[in-house]
C-alpha cells in the first residue's frame, strides 16, 4: 500500500472510532479489552497518536517513553483525542519522505514515514473495532487489502519480536491462508520467537487459519474468536495464540 493510502485510511478510521466512542458512551466497558471502558481507550490511543507525532514532526532517532494520558475531564476526552488524531494525520501528510526518525520494527515497512503512517493506520483501525464493540455492533468492514496488510504486519512484525509470548515447547507450524487475497504465510513456532515466512512453504503443518482476510485481521489481533470451520488441525494452537498473543 502506499503512505498516501495509510494516512487517508488513519484519518476515516479515527473519525469513525470518535464517532463510535462518543455513541457507546465514555463509561461503557469495551468487551475486547476486558479491563477497560470507552475512557480507557481513548486515552490510550490519543496517547499513542501523540506519540507516533513526536517522531514524525521531531525527527526523534531515540526511543522515548510512552507519555501518560492527562487527566482529563470525561466530556473533554473525545475532543482531546480528536485533536491528536487530526496532528497526526496532519503530521504524517506533510512530512517529508526522506523523514529520519526511531521506528521499533525496523523491518515492516521501507521506510519511516512507511512505517510510521502504517502502523498508526492499523493501531487506529483495532481500536475502531474496540469502540464498536463498546457499542455492541457489528465491525465496520475493511478493504481485503488492508486487511492482509495487518496481518502481515503483526505475523512478520510484532510476533517477530522478542517480547512475543507465542512459543510452544516443541516446535510446530500454523499456516495461515487468506482466501480472497491468496496470501499466505507460514508461521514456526517453537520456544523462540516465532519465524514466519511468507508463501505456503510446502512444509506439514500443525494448524491451519483459512479465512478472507478481514476476518483473519481480527481474529489474530484477538478482535474475534479464532475458532469455528476456519480453524484445521491443532485447535490448541488457536488457544494458544488467544492466550498469549495480545501485543
Amino acid at each position: 500500500m502506499k503512505i498516501t493510502e495509510y494516512v487517508e485510511t488513519l484519518a476515516r478510521e479515527g473519525e469513525l472510532l470518535a464517532d463510535e466512542a462518543e455513541r457507546a458512551g465514555i463509561d461503557a466497558p469495551v468487551p475486547t479489552c476486558p479491563e477497560w471502558r470507552v475512557s480507557d481507550l481513548l486515552r490510550h490511543t490519543g496517547a499513542v497518536h501523540r506519540w507516533a507525532t513526536g517522531f514524525v514532526t521531531g525527527g526523534l532517532v531515540d526511543p522515548v517513553p510512552f507519555p501518560e494520558p492527562p487527566e482529563l475531564v470525561r466530556g473533554e476526552l473525545p475532543g482531546w483525542f480528536r485533536e491528536g488524531h487530526a496532528e497526526l494525520v496532519r503530521a504524517l501528510a506533510e512530512a517529508p519522505e526522506g523523514l529520519v526518525c526511531w521506528t521499533f520494527l525496523p523491518t515492516a515497512a521501507p521506510s519511516p514515514l512507511a512505517f510510521w503512517a502504517r502502523r498508526q493506520a492499523h493501531e487506529t483501525t483495532v481500536h475502531r473495532f474496540d469502540a464498536q464493540a463498546a457499542r455492541g455492533v457489528a465491525f465496520s468492514e475493511v478493504t481485503p487489502e488492508f486487511a492482509e496488510d495487518g496481518v502481515d504486519e503483526l505475523l512478520t512484525g510484532f510476533h517477530a519480536r522478542p517480547r512475543s509470548r507465542v512459543r510452544t515447547d516443541e516446535p510446530k507450524v500454523v499456516r495461515v491462508r487468506a482466501a480472497d487475497t491468496g496470501a499466505v504465510w507460514t508461521v514456526h513456532l517453537s520456544k523462540e520467537p516465532a519465524r514466519t515466512v511468507r508463501g505456503d512453504t510446502g512444509d506439514p503443518v500443525d494448524c491451519e487459519l483459512t479465512g478472507e482476510a478481514s476476518w483473519l485481521y481480527a481474529a489474530l489481533w484477538n478482535r474475534l474468536p479464532l475458532a469455528g470451520p476456519a480453524v484445521t488441525g491443532d485447535e490448541t494452537l488457536a488457544r494458544l495464540w488467544q492466550d498469549t498473543a495480545g501485543v
